[in-house]
This record gives C-alpha cells, sequence and structure tokens, in this order.
C-alpha cells in the first residue's frame, strides 16, 4: 500500500481516522490511540509485505532487549551491548538486500556460492537506520531508552515514515510518543502538506515517469541526444517529485497526529554546489551519515578525503544492491571531496548562473549513473547524452516538449522555492497576521488542497503507473 492509492485515501485513512478518534474518547486517551496507531501501522506494511511484517517485529524486538541491554551496563558490557545491536541490524540488512549481490558478484569473477532468492523487505533500509540511530543515541545518552516494546515498536513502524522515511531519529518525536495535541491549525497545516505532497507525486512524478520510461526504458541505440538529454531531465523531476512529495505527505500525515518529523528536502535544484545540493536533498540520511560515520571516524579533522569517499560508498550502497548506486555514491563523493579543496574556497567569487549550471549538469549526469543497472544500456545512453548518435533531434522529443508544455512549466517552476516566496508576498502586503492575511491564507492553502484532491484522484482512476521510486531502497 502507498499514499498516492485510492484505497488508502479513501478506506484506510478514514477507518483509521474513526478508530484513532474513538480510542481518544476512551479513558486510555493517548495510550489508546498510539495502541491504534500500531495497528494500523502493522496492518498498513503487511498489506503489502504480510510474511516480512513478522521480520519487522523481530528486528524492534532485537532493537528493544539492544536498548534495554545498553541502558543497565556501564563500561565495556554497554559497548557490547551496542555492537552486538548493530552488527545484528547489519547483519539482517546484508541478508536480505545485499546477499544476492554479492553472490553474484562473487559468480562474475568465477565463484560460484549457492544462495537463495530473497525478495527485498519494502522499507526495510529506512527502519534499519532507524533503529540504528536509536540505539547509538541511547548509548551517547542522548534519548531515554525506551523501556516499553509497544512504544518501540511505534516508533519504528509508524506508517507514515515506515516504508519510504524520512529517516526519524528517536529523540525527535520521543518526548511526543505520551505528550502531544494536535490542535486546529495543526491538523490544517498537515493536511494541506498531505495533499500538497499527493500532487507533487500524482499531477507530476506520474506523468513525468511516463516520459523518461520513453525515452530511456527501452531500447537505447535509436535515442537521439535530444531525447537522451530530455529523458534524464524528465527523471531528475521525476524523482525529486516522487520522493518530495512522499516526504510532505509522510510529514503531513505525522503533523495531523501530532508528531513534528524533521524537513528532508530543501529545493535541491536550487543548489550552487553538489555539496549544496546533498544538504538539500535526503536531509535524514545525509545527517545519519554525517553523525554516525563521518564524524566518528575523524570528519573535517583528520583523513577528511578518505572518511567523505567512505560515507559517499555507503551512501551509494545504502540506495540499492548493484555497482551503478556504488559507482554513484563514489562518483558524488569525488566531487564533494573536490569542492572542498576547490570550488568552497572561492565560491562567493564566482557568478551563481554559473554555479547553478554547474551543479546541475553534474547531477544530471548523476541521475544518469543512478537510473541505469545496466552497464551496457548506460554505456550506450551517455554516448546519446553527449552527442554520439546517429541523429541529433527528431519529431518524437519535439512533440514530447510541446505536448507537455504546461507540465514542463510547472515542474520547473516547483522545483523552485515558489510556496516560500509567496508566502512571504502575502505577509508583506497584507501584514502578517492581521485578519486579511489569515483570511487570504486560510482561503489559498483551502483552494489548493481541494486542487490536488481533485485532480489527483481524477488521475489515479485507472493509473497504472504509480509506485514510489525510494520504496525500492
Amino acid at each position: 500500500m502507498v499514499f498516492s492509492d485510492l484505497f488508502f485515501l479513501f478506506a484506510f485513512i478514514p477507518a483509521f481516522a474513526i478508530c484513532y478518534l474513538l480510542a481518544g474518547l476512551w479513558r486510555g486517551g493517548l495510550g489508546a490511540r498510539n495502541i491504534i496507531l500500531v495497528i494500523f501501522s502493522l496492518i498498513f506494511y503487511a498489506w503489502g509485505e504480510p510474511v516480512y511484517v513478522l521480520l519487522m517485529l523481530f528486528s524492534v524486538l532485537l532493537n528493544y532487549l539492544s536498548g534495554l541491554a545498553i541502558g543497565k551496563t556501564q563500561g565495556t558490557g554497554r559497548r557490547l551491548a551496542l555492537i552486538m545491536g548493530l552488527v545484528c541490524n547489519l547483519l539482517i540488512l546484508g541478508t536480505f538486500k545485499y546477499l544476492g549481490f554479492f553472490v553474484q558478484t562473487l559468480a562474475s569473477i568465477g565463484i560460484n556460492v549457492s544462495a537463495p532468492t530473497i525478495a527485498l523487505p519494502i522499507g526495510i533500509s529506512f527502519y534499519t537506520f532507524q533503529s540504528i540511530s536509536y540505539l547509538i543515541d541511547v548509548y551517547r545518552n542522548e534519548s531515554p531508552v525506551q523501556k516499553r516494546f509497544r512504544d518501540l515498536l511505534l516508533y519504528i513502524s509508524m506508517f507514515p515514515q515506515l516504508i519510504a522515511g524520512p529517516i526519524v531519529r528517536y529523540g525527535t518525536i520521543a518526548h511526543e510518543i505520551h505528550n502531544r495535541q494536535v490542535t486546529a491549525n495543526n491538523l490544517a497545516d498537515g493536511i494541506y502538506r498531505f495533499l500538497r505532497g499527493l500532487g507533487k507525486k500524482v499531477i507530476l512524478a506520474n506523468q513525468l515517469s511516463e516520459l523518461s520510461s520513453q525515452f530511456l526504458a527501452n531500447e537505447l541505440n535509436d535515442l537521439t541526444t535530444t531525447g537522451a538529454w530530455l529523458g534524464i531531465v524528465a527523471f531528475t523531476l521525476q524523482i525529486y517529485f516522487d520522493f518530495s512529495g512522499y516526504s510532505d505527505m509522510a510529514i503531513g500525515l505525522g503533523r495531523c497526529l501530532g508528531f513534528h518529523f524533521n524537513e528532508n528536502f530543501r529545493h535541491p535544484y536550487c543548489c550552487n554546489s553538489i555539496t549544496d545540493f546533498w544538504r538539500r536533498w535526503h536531509i535524514s540520511l545525509g545527517s545519519f551519515f554525517r553523525d554516525y560515520v563521518y564524524i566518528p571516524m575523524g570528519g573535517n579533522r583528520s583523513h577528511q578525503a578518505l572518511n567523505i569517499l567512505v560515507v559517499w560508498f555507503l551512501t551509494g550502497m545504502w540506495h540499492g544492491a548493484s555497482w551503478n548506486f556504488i559507482i554513484w555514491g563514489v562518483y558524488f563523493g569525488i566531487i564533494v571531496m573536490l569542492e572542498k579543496y576547490t570550488l568552497l574556497r572561492i565560491i562567493n567569487k564566482v557568478p551563481a548562473v554559473f554555479l547553478h549550471i554547474y551543479s546541475l549538469l553534474l547531477v544530471v549526469i548523476g541521475w544518469g549513473i543512478f537510473y541505469f543497472d545496466n552497464f551496457s544500456q548506460m554505456t550506450v545512453f551517455f554516448q546519446r547524452f553527449f552527442g554520439q548518435a546517429e541523429t541529433f533531434h527528431d519529431f518524437l522529443t519535439a512533440s514530447a516538449i510541446t505536448d507537455n508544455f504546461w507540465m514542463w512549466v510547472l515542474a520547473l517552476l516547483f522545483c523552485m522555492p515558489v510556496r516560500s516566496t509567496s508566502a512571504r508576498l502575502l505577509a508583506r502586503f497584507t501584514h502578517e497576521g492581521s485578519n486579511l492575511h489569515q483570511t487570504l491564507k486560510f482561503s489559498v492553502r483551502l483552494a489548493v488542497s481541494l486542487l490536488m484532491l481533485i485532480l489527483s484522484v481524477a488521475l489515479l482512476v485507472g493509473a497504472t503507473n504509480n509506485a514510489f521510486i525510494y520504496t525500492r531502497f
């Protein structure tokens, strides 16, 4: 089950809302609501992964016991409990996500090893990283030990962020598990944020997906240079609206429940360097590697270049068990490392337009590496991309631009901070806090929310292309 699904919108959410509200009227209060949230989260996950919900429950139990052991022991025993917990988490992730990849790699060099075919559990990378962050934060005394199994289960299995993030630190919501309130403003903000994300996904990402597939998913030998550019630009926009749309929906749902998840995107395509891009893209993953890998290895203090490359190798590995993801991670790692010693030292002296062009070109090339897990296809694509094609331009490319002109305009426009700019202009001309400002703000949000809902539902009826890209990771 995904958020941009008619069953989720018109069956799962209403059923959950009714049960959640009724639970609040019972004498159990917030505790009863938490139980309902856990039950519906397990149903949500089991809907697509009926077997692997047991794996997730086992993972939660493992981390619950590890957390208790870290909290009760001292010195060497405490460190041993942390190491054992981390090793078990990484073994689970390695077995289900990377075992097949390692077996294929060994087979490619002539070492044949038999291994069972294991399907990738949805969201395993996200909930495993949340579990790891919980154990480390408890060990560092940055978060309290959770002594109730059901509360740790709530944190890890909460359906708004379960299958595609953002990666939520336990300390971010620990207090809100039993101390949260949902005001009318929070509920309105949450619904607006959810519907905004739904529009990003259904109205833009799904349509861009069809365009990128039209040029990149089939035989590439006849691909023109402009077709290669158009296809990968479509994918560049698709993956942004797909993933940021999901993050918006997750943050919005969390807000409706009284939880405050951190932002996961800040207009990454407005970046002025690759370093800046990765401060804006998938922020929760970047902060995870910074706090739990980069800084413990020495950060900027020692072996900085090595630390950067290790982090980006792991970033590539996290995205998928395929060599193209590893190459993609190392590609960005090398660029970030080089920027530390070159561009970032003179960035204030370079015209902004050149910085944006430089950054976006490297980002688009990176998404080309990311898209193709078949190296022969990747090679052909980049040959066409860099001009080695029999035909530079064709009618198919031209019609893909003209027939979808307004979609391209909207996609490019909403990569920029349109909402925050509009909010600032509204506040400037109507005096923020005044009755006129509040009335106009409410009216605009209501109109946008209704428009997003109506258009999204219309497009979802009969839709065949609606999967979220990041549920694969």
